[in-house]
């Protein structure tokens, strides 16, 4: 540790390149607190680096509290750091073995003398009144549409990037205050740019403009902060941190030009939220720019959507589980410890272990590119319009295919296009209901060169606006016409009509659980209906719970296209209630439409007991897939205490040769496949938390 400042003339600059983004695979942050200077042990972080096989760290450097000594006025210093530099200690440490290096700013907040020096910083109410923080007694949250981001956080970089010898600078709550700042200076651009007074609420007068300008606005804020960076070091970029829904707060194009790579700040499960939550986030973001690297952040502690426990440790086997699903599905490693301390270190084995498991795969996984024939829709921009637990549809669908292994990816409705489009044999729409007529016209165009649509609930019934239609967007696509609008069942049942692909593996039963929101639909004269409703019947008194009349609307409408496309309709809220009650015939009936859809065998088939999320990684002469072992004994709980190993697993691959070599990467042993009828069929004995069948046609 240094005791005194380091002479910032002596630093050295090796030769840094811009392939780092690509290069920087597994990462280790560093977030200090602001007492950590009097006793952080460098040792111990730099012994944790080179265990664990990181090649990348991310160390705080400044914006709210200062870890070097900085020069500008009103950067907060730790009142701690005296002599010291422990910023400055770690980045050559870090470069001594190698590692490329960002360093953490968060400009979301200021003291008590910034904020009466400059009160034209500070976020403020409807009433015109600084925003106080809600956490810290006599700190100010900050305006991202003033001159504190524009430039004072440009000069912290500049200083930065100037005088250590680092990569990039991540910015930590980089979009200042979250809801609607009513400073001047935010009134100002708004009124300029749109003619319009910032919206009073959220759906308020003036809401969808400030979304758009607000998506303008910060894009534009990072492309400053870059080419600052940039002038300085060529090679080095402004990194924003990123929440779970990845990029869909930032401007297509502007996104594009400036980001090298996407960091998702999604550090854990939380709540009851299920494992595979880790995976999604990867495939959210590839689903809006699907060549750009990414990683997600893992935090060494529990998180909670109410409480924070950052000195806390969360149960190994989780920590584990969250870095390797989001790893398996192209969101590479990056761990966070907060404060500098370490008075609990059951965090540290997990974390090396993870660690260690990507590198052991990264060799193969590297020059691969995740595929699948499935995609579910992800309609991130009525995201920013809409918020009626839209969330409660997806999860219940990605629960259904996680369960039916069906490997899949997302698409983001911001990229919807016909060449976005043509890898995917199916599209999922779990309850896009907000479409504009530009969207549905590309899906439509999808269905009439032979793409295949599921779709539930009340899809493409809203314009990208909000605004309701009088029919489906995509009705003419599904064959199906409006004739009620959505309305709350209690007792509703579905009856299975003649034999139909949907309704296999229901053997024994006549009817089974259907939705608690159902719409009124006809179906086309060309489709078939495999299930319909049963008429509404009492649930109470008990002696009255009993079917009156035969069933009679569509419930299920499936039609067959002269290109050779399929879609599968669902009138009612399959994926919320799946979610909500996890009937397995709601889990069933959803695998059985995409399988119909699909209408063929899929590429790649696993079949066992326990609970898979798969992903498959392909190259021109080889295929990995990743078998991610979610099966532990709180699986829907969330909570994950110890992963179960797998019994036996049958995996089937289609391949072009005759002559594949077969090996599996976790257990490090080559396996000896059955090839006949195109596929390539392996069975694997066991598995711990991951295995990779890597099977290459090109070196056989």
């Amino acid at each position: 540790m240094h005791t005194e400042s380091t002479p910032q003339a002596t630093r050295t600059t090796g030769h840094r390149g811009p392939d780092w983004p690509s290069e920087a695979t597994r990462w280790a942050q560093i977030t200090l607190a602001e007492d950590d200077p009097l006793h952080f042990d460098a040792d111990f972080w730099l012994d944790l680096m080179r265990s664990s096989q990181s090649n990348a760290t991310c160390i705080s450097a400044g914006g709210y509290i200062a870890y070097y000594p900085t020069q500008l006025e009103y950067h907060y210093r730790s009142k701690y750091l005296a002599d010291t530099d422990p910023f400055g200690t770690l980045v050559d440490g870090a470069r001594s073995l190698g590692m490329s290096v960002m360093a953490r700013v968060d400009p979301h907040a200021v003291h008590a003398d910034a904020a009466a020096a400059h009160p034209e910083w500070l976020a403020r109410d409807l009433d015109g009144n600084p925003l106080e923080h809600w956490a810290h007694p006599d700190i100010w949250l900050t305006c991202a549409f003033t001159s504190y981001h524009r430039e004072f956080i440009t000069e912290v970089a500049r200083e930065i990037v100037r005088e250590y010898d680092v990569d990039a600078i991540f910015a930590n709550r980089w979009e200042g205050y979250y809801g609607i700042s009513y400073s001047e200076a935010a009134r100002r651009s708004f009124r300029d740019d749109t003619g319009l007074e910032l919206p009073v609420a959220e759906q308020a007068e003036g809401w969808h403009e400030y979304v758009g300008w607000r998506r303008r606005r910060l894009s534009e804020l990072v492309g400053i902060w870059d080419q600052a960076v940039r002038d300085i070091r060529p090679h080095a970029r402004f990194i924003p941190n990123l929440g779970a829904l990845a990029a869909r707060d930032l401007d297509r194009g502007l996104a594009e030009r400036l980001y090298p790579i996407f960091i998702i700040d999604k550090q854990g499960r939380s709540g009851i939220e299920a494992p595979w939550g880790a995976g999604r986030n990867g495939k959210r973001n590839r689903g809006v720019f699907p060549d750009r690297p990414v990683r997600l952040i893992t935090s060494v502690g529990p998180e909670h959507h109410q409480y924070r426990w950052k000195d806390s440790v969360a149960p190994g086997e989780e920590v584990k589980t969250w870095i390797v699903d989001g790893f398996a599905q192209g969101a590479l490693p990056w761990f966070t410890k907060f404060n500098a301390s370490v008075p609990d270190r059951r965090w540290v084995e997990p974390i090396v272990e993870a660690f260690t498991l990507h590198a052991k795969v990264e060799p193969v996984l590297k020059d691969l590119h995740i595929t699948a024939e499935v995609a579910l829709l992800d309609p991130t921009r009525a995201g920013q319009l809409r918020n009626d637990h839209r969330g409660d549809h997806e999860d219940g669908f990605y629960q259904a295919l996680v369960e039916a292994r069906v490997p899949f990816e997302f698409i983001s409705d911001q990229v919807l296009s016909a060449d976005r489009l043509r890898p995917f044999k199916v599209v999922v729409l779990a309850n896009a209901e907000q479409l504009s007529d530009e969207q549905c016209a590309v899906l439509k165009e999808y269905v009439d060169n032979g793409g295949s649509l599921v779709a539930a609930y009340e899809t493409s019934l809203y314009d990208e606006r909000g605004r309701a239609r009088d029919d489906f967007g995509l009705g003419e696509a599904l064959g199906i016409r409006l004739t009620e609008s959505s309305r709350a069942v209690k007792n509703n049942y579905i009856a299975l009509m003649d034999s139909h692909a949907l309704n296999q593996g229901f053997d024994g039963a006549t009817r089974i659980i259907g939705g608690t929101r159902i719409l009124g639909v006809e179906a086309d004269a060309v489709a078939v209906v495999p299930f319909r409703f049963i008429p509404d019947f009492p649930d109470l008194p008990m002696e009255e719970v009993y079917q009156r009349d035969a069933p009679d609307r569509p419930a299920v409408i499936c039609t067959e296209n002269a290109n050779g496309g399929r879609t599968v309709y669902f009138p009612f809220n399959l994926g919320a209630i799946f979610w909500e009650a996890l009937q397995a015939d709601h889990g069933r009936l959803i695998a059985n439409a995409v399988g119909w859809a699909l209408g063929k065998t899929p590429e790649v088939t696993v079949e066992g007991a326990g609970l898979l999320d798969v992903a498959v990684h392909r190259g021109e002469t080889s295929v990995a897939v990743a078998l991610v072992n979610l099966t532990n004994p709180m699986a829907m709980r969330g909570p994950i205490r110890e992963t179960l190993p797998l019994p036996p697993q049958t995996v089937s691959i289609a391949v072009p040769a005759d002559r594949v070599k077969v090996r599996l990467l976790v257990a490090d042993v080559d396996v000896e496949p059955t090839v006949a009828d195109g596929r390539a069929e392996v069975v694997i004995p066991t598995a711990g938390l991951l295995e990779i069948v890597h099977v290459d046609w090109g070196h056989a």
